[in-house]
């Protein structure tokens, strides 16, 4: 179907779409395809062993692999990679198609389950220099940055009123006539009300006034920019919005029958976002995927999901991000956005998904990151180094893709090419993660080959498979009356931003592609 051009597509998939059943069939088709392309869960190994034993079989907190680990010996040092990925002053490439809402997305979604164990979070006992082979994740796309991920950190960031109005509410505050989450420090200290949350990655190196106005969040990565704050704020407020709707249908619900129902609605509300929306969009192909949930039913690939260390080194997506970053008609320099909620607070939600949808995002590509995520680059290196994870080549066969013969089969940038063959001895050799984002970008397509290949992979093999959607738990009464009309009335992030800004939000442009993209 590649080989067609993108107009023949639109047509022949605008046909198959207007008949449901045949949408149906190519949908689980589309799907299948994606998903057979790798081993299906449970994977053999994880990063605990190098070879299969029971606790690596079990033991949840040590991520797991596609492919076993391997000693590649006389690899260049990661700092001289960096050139790799630098980007030079003035030289930022866009993307053609994505706004940054795509990578604001991406950021806050990933968030959630890549989870990658932080040095405050090594529990006792474990040795810490093995703390990238670790991951604090639940495993699931289950929202823990706006639930947290533990039951004690959900019951602290839930209201619990005694008014039977608010029955099921997650805590806020209302900011003029805005709703948003409480703040997390006061007078320059976490509020003990929330001391079982996970503190804000980075948050002792603030100022007293960017730490006041970070908030009490699920999760410790979700202050970390504007873009991932917003996100939050508007699941707040759509779980709180369901809450009102659940507990005035139900009134004889208790708080804890409706906040769950709300919170399993949420949960699968921001499902068929990543499906609907944020792989559509993905996707260089002109057909939308449905998030289907009778799909996986019977799929041999429906397992319980865990999440691989080589999928937590794909979505370092940092050269998406430009430069300077445009709030509320105010430029900030992006290391400026770090922790800072000001924008979000001064403009409100509507202005901020305004903002980033009208801001294009930067091209996903070598030597295209902004010089103050460099460390982050360097960091991703060194974790694919230290997780001994096998070459760039070697997951391409295991992708079903050739493997590179010549460096130009990696990079068509004769610079870039060139650049890798004074690195390493041969294409064979390169990194995971620097073949990764050496890789050209894929038309009509914000990914280069690999990249997209393993996100739709992981996309539906991790968010398919959740609970929620199975086949006898996925009906009205998990999510009641208005938990199951909001579920089937979802498509797009758009639609969530409707229901919860006053007014709605009328013509503004909210999309992750661009309003004047034209297909390659």
């Amino acid at each position: 179907m590649s080989i067609l051009p993108y107009g023949v597509q639109k047509t022949l998939f605008s046909i198959v779409e207007a008949i449901p059943p045949l949408a149906r069939l190519a949908n689980r088709w589309a799907i299948n395809r994606v998903v057979r392309r790798a081993r299906f869960r449970p994977h053999p190994l994880s990063t605990k062993h190098g070879y299969v034993s029971w606790a690596a079989l079990t033991d949840r907190r040590w991520s797991a692999r596609h492919l076993p680990p391997q000693y590649r010996p006389n690899l260049p040092a990661p700092q001289d990679l960096m050139p790799l990925f630098e980007r030079k002053a003035g030289t930022q490439r866009l993307c053609p198609k994505s706004t940054c809402l795509f990578p604001a997305f991406a950021q806050y979604l990933t968030d959630g389950f890549i989870r990658t164990e932080t040095a405050n979070l090594t529990p006792p006992g474990e040795d810490p220099a093995k703390r990238l082979r670790r991951t604090t994740s639940n495993h699931e796309i289950d929202l823990c940055p706006l639930y947290g991920r533990t039951p004690e950190q959900t019951d602290q960031l839930r209201l619990k009123s005694t008014d039977p109005d608010l029955r099921g509410r997650l805590k806020s505050q209302m900011i003029g006539a805005e709703e948003f989450a409480p703040f997390l420090y006061q007078a320059n200290v976490i509020d003990p009300q929330f001391d079982t949350l996970d503190p804000p990655i980075g948050a002792e190196r603030l100022t007293p006034e960017l730490r006041a106005k970070l908030f009490a969040f699920g999760g410790d990565r979700a202050n970390s920019v504007p873009q991932t704050a917003m996100m939050n704020t508007l699941f707040l407020r759509e779980h709180n919005r369901l809450a009102g709707l659940i507990a005035r249908a139900h009134p004889h619900w208790d708080d804890d029958r409706v906040f769950e129902t709300a919170r399993n609605t949420v949960i699968v509300i921001f499902i068929k976002i990543v499906v609907e929306d944020y792989i559509n969009h993905i996707s260089p192909l002109p057909f939308t995927l449905r998030a289907d949930p009778k799909v996986a039913w019977r799929a041999p690939w429906n397992k319980p999901n865990w999440i691989t260390t080589e999928f937590s080194l794909l979505y370092r997506w940092h050269a998406l991000i430009p430069d300077v970053m445009r709030w509320n008609g105010t430029d900030y320099p992006l290391a400026q956005t770090f922790m800072n909620n000001a924008p979000l607070l001064d403009g409100g939600l509507l202005q901020a998904f305004a903002d980033v949808s009208a801001m294009r995002a930067g091209e996903l590509g070598p030597r295209n990151t902004a010089p103050a995520l460099l460390g982050v680059e360097l960091a991703s290196i060194l974790q694919d180094r230290d997780t001994q994870l096998a070459s760039f080549s070697d997951y391409c066969w295991y992708m079903g893709q050739t493997r590179p013969e010549r460096f130009e089969d990696i990079s068509s940038d004769p610079e870039v090419a060139a650049k890798l063959a004074g690195l390493y001895a041969r294409p064979q050799d390169v990194d995971f993660h620097v073949g990764l984002f050496c890789e050209d970008r894929v038309a009509n397509s914000p990914l280069p080959n690999l990249v997209l290949l393993f996100v739709a992979l992981d996309a539906f093999s991790q968010a398919m498979p959740n609970p929620l959607l199975s086949e006898h738990v996925f009906n009205r009464t998990t999510f009641s009356d208005p938990g199951w009309a909001a579920i089937g009335t979802t498509e797009r992030l758009r639609d969530v931003i409707d229901r919860n800004v006053a007014g709605g939000a009328g013509d503004t442009h909210i999309a992750m592609t661009r309003a004047d993209w034209n297909p390659e």
